[in-house]
C-alpha cells in the first residue's frame, strides 16, 4: 500500500496531475523510462501514423511497412532509456525509422533508380560529398492544399533515389532541421542541403506539367 502511494505521488509530481492523453511527448518519455506501459501505448497511438507515413514514403513499393512500423516501436520501447533528452523524442524516433529503413534496404535486392538527380554532377557518388546548393526554393508541401496535389507530391518523391528521398522526407514531412538530418543520415550538412535542394527541384520539375495553367488545355 505504501509503495502504491509513493508511486501515485511520484506520478503526480512528474505529470502535474495530467491524464496520459494530456501529457506531451517528453512527459510520456519520462514515464516510459519507468516502464509505464500505458504511457508507451499513448506514444504509439500518437505517432503510429507518422511512422507508417515515413516508411511508406521512403519505400512505397514495400508491402510490409506496417510490420516495420511495429518493429520501430519495439526498438523505441527497448531503447528509450538511452534517450537522454526527452524533448528530442521526435527526432530520435525519426532516426530509428531511418536506420531501420537502411538496415532493411541492405537486406533486399537493389532496385534500379527511376530518376537521377546528378545530371550536372555525373561524377558525384551518391553517398559521397556533394556540392552545397543554396536552399532557396520552396518546399513541395507549400502548394499541397488539396488531397490530389498531396498524392501527386508523394508519388513524385517516391521516384527519387533513396538518399534524396530520405533527406526531403525528414525535412518536409518531419520538419527536422538540417543539422539533425545530417546527424540522422550520417552525412555532412552541405550534402544534406544539396540533396534537399535538388530533390525539391526534381519534384517541382515532375509536377510542373501537371499543374501549369495550360495543363488542362
Amino acid at each position: 500500500m505504501n509503495n502504491l502511494k509513493r508511486q501515485e505521488r511520484k506520478f503526480t509530481v512528474i505529470t502535474g496531475g495530467k491524464t496520459y492523453a494530456q501529457m506531451d511527448d517528453a512527459e510520456l518519455v519520462l514515464l516510459c523510462k519507468q516502464k509505464d506501459q500505458r504511457a508507451f501505448d499513448v506514444l504509439v497511438k500518437r505517432h503510429h501514423r507518422n511512422v507508417c507515413a515515413m516508411l511508406y514514403k521512403m519505400a512505397p513499393d514495400w508491402n510490409d511497412t506496417a510490420d516495420l512500423a511495429q518493429e520501430v516501436f519495439i526498438k523505441i520501447w527497448r531503447g528509450i532509456d538511452k534517450l537522454q533528452n526527452p524533448n528530442a523524442f521526435r527526432s530520435w524516433m525519426a532516426q530509428i525509422v531511418t536506420h531501420l529503413f537502411y538496415d532493411e534496404l541492405r537486406k533486399r535486392p537493389r532496385q534500379v533508380t527511376i530518376l537521377s538527380l546528378d545530371q550536372s554532377l555525373s561524377n558525384e557518388d551518391e553517398d559521397g560529398p556533394s556540392r552545397d546548393v543554396p536552399d532557396e526554393s520552396a518546399g513541395p508541401d507549400e502548394v499541397c492544399e488539396r488531397k490530389d496535389v498531396r498524392e501527386s507530391v508523394t508519388q513524385a518523391i517516391a521516384t527519387l533515389p533513396r538518399n534524396f528521398r530520405t533527406a526531403i522526407i525528414l525535412r518536409e514531412v518531419e520538419d527536422l532541421p538540417y543539422d539533425e538530418i545530417a546527424r540522422i543520415t550520417q552525412t555532412e550538412i552541405g550534402t544534406v542541403k544539396s540533396r534537399i535542394a535538388r530533390a525539391r527541384s526534381k519534384v517541382q520539375q515532375i509536377l510542373r506539367p501537371q499543374f501549369r495553367p495550360d495543363a488542362a488545355a
